[in-house]
C-alpha cells in the first residue's frame, strides 16, 4: 500500500510539473496591423483557456513578411498573400498553413458627413475624382491596405490623376485620425482598423476592384514549442475567433 501511494504521488507530481511547465509557456506571435484588433481581443481567452501566455507584435504587412523570410525567431507568424516567398524561405511549416480571416479595404468619412455611393466601381471612381482630399496607409512603407488600394487606383485608371490630393498615412489608424479631424474628406484602410469614434464607415470597396486580403497563420520552424504554436493557431481559427472577426467586419476563414 505504501508503495502504491508513493507511486501515485510521484505520478501526480510529474503530471503537475508538466502542466506547470505548459502553463508558463510563452507563445510569440507576429502579425500585420490589419490583424491587431481581432488578435488583441482573442489573446485573453486563449490564455485563460490554456494557461499559456502570448506575446504579440504587430507591424506592416510587408515588414512582417520580411521578418519571416529573414528567419527571425518567433512561434507563430500571421502573413498576407502572396504566400509563396514565405513557404520558400523554409522558415514556416508548410502543412501548418491556417486561414484565419479575410478583410476588405473600406471607405470612411468624418462622422456626420454625407456617405458617397461606393456600390459600384463607377461610383468609387466618381467619389475619388470629386473628393478634395484622400488618405490611406502608405503602401511603399509596407502597409498591405495601401498596397491593395494602390492596385485599385491603377485598375480604375486614375492613379496618377489623383496623386495631388492624397495624404499618405503611416498606418490605418493615422488615416482614420486624419478623416476624423476633417483633415481629409475620404479615408481608406482595412475595415478592421476603422475604430476611430470620429468616423462613419461607408463600407467595403467592390470586389471587382479590390480583392479582400487574407490573413494566414503558420507554425514557425523556429517555434520553441510547436504544439503550443499549433494550439494558438487552432484558437485563432476556431468558433470563438469567428465571432470576433465578424464583429470587426472581417470574414472568418479563407
Amino acid at each position: 500500500m505504501k508503495y502504491f501511494l508513493s507511486s501515485a504521488l510521484v505520478a501526480a507530481l510529474a503530471l503537475g510539473g508538466a502542466l506547470g511547465a505548459r502553463a508558463q509557456t510563452e507563445v510569440t506571435l507576429i502579425a500585420p496591423g490589419g490583424a491587431r484588433a481581432p488578435i488583441t481581443q482573442l489573446i485573453p481567452g486563449f490564455e485563460k483557456k490554456t494557461g499559456m501566455k502570448v506575446k504579440a507584435t504587430f507591424g506592416t504587412g510587408g515588414g512582417t513578411k520580411k521578418q519571416v523570410i529573414d528567419g527571425d525567431a518567433f512561434d507563430v507568424p500571421v502573413v498576407q498573400p502572396p504566400l509563396e516567398p514565405v513557404v520558400a524561405s523554409g522558415n514556416v511549416v508548410p502543412g501548418s498553413a491556417t486561414p484565419l480571416a479575410t478583410v476588405a479595404v473600406g471607405v470612411a468619412v468624418k462622422k456626420g458627413a454625407p456617405k458617397p455611393d461606393i456600390s459600384t466601381p463607377e461610383g468609387v471612381k466618381k467619389m475619388l475624382l470629386s473628393a478634395a482630399s484622400i488618405s490611406y496607409p502608405d503602401g511603399k512603407g509596407g502597409a498591405a491596405a495601401g498596397v491593395s488600394f494602390d492596385a485599385t487606383l491603377k485598375k480604375l485608371g486614375i492613379y496618377d490623376q489623383i496623386q495631388p490630393k492624397i495624404k499618405l498615412a503611416s498606418g490605418g489608424a493615422g488615416s482614420m485620425a486624419m478623416t476624423a479631424k476633417g483633415d481629409v474628406e475620404i479615408g481608406l484602410t482595412f475595415l478592421s482598423e476603422m475604430d476611430d469614434p470620429g468616423i462613419d464607415i461607408v463600407g467595403p470597396l467592390p470586389k471587382e476592384i479590390s480583392t479582400p486580403t487574407a490573413l494566414v497563420g503558420y507554425v514557425s520552424t523556429k517555434a520553441k514549442d510547436p504544439a503550443a504554436a499549433k494550439a494558438l493557431l487552432d484558437y485563432l481559427s476556431g468558433p470563438e475567433a469567428a465571432v470576433v472577426y465578424k464583429s470587426l467586419r472581417m470574414t472568418p476563414g479563407s
